[in-house]
Parts: C-alpha cells; structure tokens; sequence
C-alpha cells in the first residue's frame, strides 16, 4: 500500500470497526417505530440472540446494517449516516474522537462490554519460550518474534480494530513514553516493531475470518502452514478455545494492551423517539443479568461494577495503554507497518476478460484495478490501494490465458510503476471464451517462479470472472491438480470474485481448497470488493 500523509479523517474514521461481510449499498429504510436503525461492524452479530431478549423486554428492536470498516466509518465522518441511521456502534470511539467531522456527528455514547486485544499461544509454546507464570512485557515479546522463536496472525490494521489494536499497543509500550504516540516515537521504535511483525505469517481483513483461518490449520483442514498464535480480541480467542482441542493461553502484556468498549452510540441528529429507544436498549444492556448472559455468550467482559469477572479472565486488571493523538503519529504508524515493517506482499491478478466482460463489466473491471493504483479518492480507496514492496502480476484470460503482467511496487517513488499498472489496467479488453482453471494453472507457475526467487512475501491469489468456465479442463480436473501441488503453493489462498453469472459453487469450491475465502460484487462495485480483498492480502 503507498502511504502519504493523509488527513486524519481519513485515517481515523477507516478504523471504527470491524466486519466480515460488508455490503455498504444495501439500502436500510426509513424510521419505524420501536426500531433504533444502527450501522454496525459485523462482529457484533453474535449479539443477536440478548437484542432478540432485548426487544422482548423493552419493545425495541435493533435493525443492523452491517458495513465494512472504512465504508462504515465513511458514512459517520461525511454525515451519510445520518440519512439512514440512528445510532452507530463499533468497538470503539477513540478513532472518531480525534477527528472534529465524526466527533461532531457523536451524540450519547454507552459503553456496553469489553475486550483487550492480547496474544494467545499454545501452552506448550508458551513454556517453550519461559512464559509460563510470570509477567511478560511487550519487548520481550518483539525479541522473541525476531528469533522467530514462534509465529501469530494478526488483521490489517487499516481494515480490522484488532489488528489497528495490536500494533498500537505493541508501538505505545515500546515507546516507554506513558504519553500518546508521536510521530518521532514511532520512528525511535521501528527497529523493535520490524522484528515483532517479522514473525506475522497470516494475515485477514476481519477478526472472524482470522480465528477461523486459524483453527482449520490447526486441524490441518487448510493448506497454508501452520500458525503458533494470534494475536485478536480476548473474546475470540475464547471462543476458538471452546471449540478447539488445544486451547490458546492467553498472554497479557504487563506493560499495557489496548481494549475494546463498543459503545452504543446516538447521533447527534437522531429523532427523540430514537433517543428514548436507545435509553431503554442500553439500559436493559447494562443490567446485571443480561451483562451476565453477554459474559457467556460472547466471551467479552461486563461494563458494570455489580458484575464480577469469572475466572475465564485470567487477568483481572488491565493497564490500558495510551492511542496516538496527532495526525502525524497515526499516518507513520500505518505507513510504516505496510512500508517497513511487515513482510511484503505478492499478488496474482487472474481476469476474466472474455467477450461477456463486453461493456460495463469490462469498465468496472478496469476501474477496480485503476483505483489500486491511487486514482480512488474515496476513503476507502486511499487505504486500500498497492502496498509499497509489493509484486502484482495481472493474468488476463478468456479463451486462454494472456501474458502475464509483472510488477513490483518500490518503497519509494512508486508512481512510474503505478502508472505502468493503470495503463495496463486500462488496456484491459473483452473477447473470446472463458478458460478458468487452465488459466489458474499457468497463474500458478508464474508463482512458482516468483516464490522460488523470494520466498517470504504474503502471497495471494484474487480470481475474477463473471461466467461459467468454458475452458477444456474443468473444476475436476483443476481439484486434482490442485493436490498435486508443493506445500508452499497449494498454501496460498485464492479469493474468487463472484461477478456476473459466475458458478458460486465451484468457487466456493476453490477457495475452501486453498484456504481462500469468496467475495460477491454481484450486488456491488467490483472496486468494492476488490477494496475489501486487500485486507486478506
């Protein structure tokens, strides 16, 4: 991703939540009686059995509208929001706050349960590194991750909390200030941050998907090598060790983490009926027994003094550590994660470019691309758009497959590699049949030449088509070539791209294969989902 200094809306707002499937377009209504209408980060759906309670008891009934991280946030900074909902709630306000366009457009906040971001490793790795029983600081941790004495997963920090989180937590103790990060302190720690993030190995947009990845690794369900830890919310971190063999043990940093609140929040231009409904839910929310029944049923910690901790929490007192409160100090701390600091990414676009792509579809293909390359001015177009260091190869396809393009983004300067890209992106053109798997096949010896030259990239696999393979080799034919594959390709994720009249479930098919996940642009731009994907990347 190329990183400049970008306005702190920008930057803060991008952060408010978190979400597995966004579909900002969908539309949400007007008003309607006992309804609070609340754009909402996807991971508070396990909410829904206490807010069906909930409305049982109070009469009012919460009508989420799920949304991705930047698009939400998006909506609160430019006032949209206020046209179609009555309250926001994320896991936190602290990114809003700091900007005069959303913390204007804040009413009442309620904070309504808690959790920390930590990392969770298996007990045996935890004695392994002389963990066990005593007090670990965030130091010790980042040495230990540079020895790569063990690996973790952790979410983009522009697309996910947790990940946004974890690295100003691990920035913020490094630092040894007490005070909000600065630009200058988080130069003075990028040494120490380079070796904590040189063991990241997996990477996702959402703290969900993240856990899921993981747990099917350990099971040996997915591809893609193992993984010693994460780093995530306490909440899911609990959750997997309900459901997985061998339990996570959670490590607290001594030095201090960063938590989650999720207040539910009012908008300032919220009606008065609104208003009232949101005194009753928030109410009801805090009460000791239903803050009782959120304890058990979503792992996250109660808000209200009459509520004592179980022993699930294996630390009681947290020291909460001290957000960024410039600019400056937030556009270093994302630019250096993506340009510096974690290892790069590599990329293979494979396109359908055949002649049902004739049209718009081949416009909105080439506008996808285009808008990578910094020509998408929206919020979410600044964050997600090519990393610095990064290798993008566009394998365009129809009949057969085209030569492919290859690309490498340097660190500094990137724009003439950019605008190499765009115009390839805008050369793009439609024609001919639609030969899926024989064009992932050649995609992926493309891949085997770039991975035996550089091997430790994140690499990724984004397909798009907008049809029904037409090709000589079918979805068979590529799941047994597929299994012939070595380790370090059949591991990489492939992310179909739903488009058009594309077969959902033979793409279902390949991402589960590789331990990939499917993303729909047929109710959304195609740049929307391709936005969304960079977070998996």
């Amino acid at each position: 991703m190329i990183r400049r200094l970008i306005p702190a809306v920008a930057v803060v707002a991008l952060l408010a939540g978190c979400s597995d499937d966004p579909d900002p377009a969908r539309p949400v209504g007007d008003a309607e009686p006992g309804v609070l209408r609340v754009l909402a980060g996807s991971e508070l759906a396990d909410l829904q059995p206490v807010l069906d309670e909930a409305a049982r008891a109070t009469g009012v009934t919460v009508k989420f509208d799920f949304t991705g991280t930047i698009e939400g946030a998006e909506k609160v900074a430019s006032g949209a929001a206020e046209q179609g909902f009555d309250a926001v709630w994320f896991s936190s306000n602290r990114y809003l706050e700091l900007v005069l366009e959303a913390q204007k457009r804040l009413g009442t906040a309620t904070k309504v349960m808690g959790s920390p971001v930590v990392l969770g490793l298996p007990a045996a790795k935890v004695r392994e590194l002389g963990w066990e029983g005593r007090p670990v600081g965030w130091a010790e941790i980042a040495a230990a991750a540079g020895q790569k004495r063990f690996t973790y997963g952790m979410t983009d920090p522009s697309a996910s909390n947790s990940g946004f989180s974890a690295l100003v937590g691990v920035a913020a103790a490094l630092s040894g200030s007490g005070s909000a990060l600065d630009a200058a302190q988080v130069s003075a720690v990028s040494p120490q941050l380079k070796e904590f993030f040189s063991a990241q190995t997996l990477s996702a947009g959402s703290s969900g998907w993240l856990s899921e990845a993981y747990a099917r690794r350990a099971k040996g369900e997915d591809p893609g090598a193992k993984v010693d830890g994460l780093i995530n919310y306490e909440s899911v971190l609990l959750s997997l060790n309900a459901s997985t063999p061998e339990p996570l043990t959670l490590i607290y940093p001594n030095d201090g983490v960063v938590t989650a609140d999720y207040p539910l929040t009012l908008l300032t231009s919220s009606s008065s009926d609104a208003r009232e409904a949101h005194r009753k839910l928030t109410e009801h929310l805090r009460g000791a027994d239903v803050q009782r029944k959120i304890v058990e049923s979503t792992h996250r910690r109660p808000v209200v003094p009459q509520v004592p901790l179980d022993g699930k929490f294996a630390v009681r007192d947290l020291v909460e550590l001290p957000f960024p409160g410039s600019q400056s100090a937030v556009d270093g701390l994302i630019t250096t994660y993506f340009d510096q600091l974690r290892r790069p990414s590599r990329t293979l676009y494979v396109l359908d470019t055949s002649g049902s792509m004739e049209g718009d579809r081949i416009e909105g293909l080439r506008a996808a691309l285009v808008g990578l390359t910094g020509a998408d001015s929206s919020l979410a177009g600044r964050f997600n758009r090519f990393h610095g260091r990064e290798q993008v190869t566009l394998v365009p396809f129809n009949s057969s497959v085209r030569s492919a393009l290859r690309y490498e983004v340097p660190q500094t300067d990137p724009r003439p590699v950019l605008d190499q890209i765009r115009g390839s992106a805008q050369s793009l053109d439609a024609g001919g049949g639609t030969a899926i798997y024989s064009s992932l096949r050649e995609g992926y010896d493309v891949l085997r030449q770039q991975i035996t030259a550089d091997p430790d990239r994140f690499t990724s696999i984004v397909l798009m088509t907008d049809g029904e393979n037409t090709g000589s080799e079918d979805i068979e034919d590529f799941t047994v070539f597929h299994a012939t594959l070595p380790s370090e390709l059949r591991g990489i994720p492939l992310f179909p791209v739903l488009f058009g009249e594309s077969a959902t479930e033979e793409m279902e098919r390949v991402a589960k294969m590789s331990g990939g996940k499917v993303f729909d642009a047929r109710s959304r731009s195609l740049s929307a989902a391709f936005r969304e994907i960079r977070g998996y990347q």
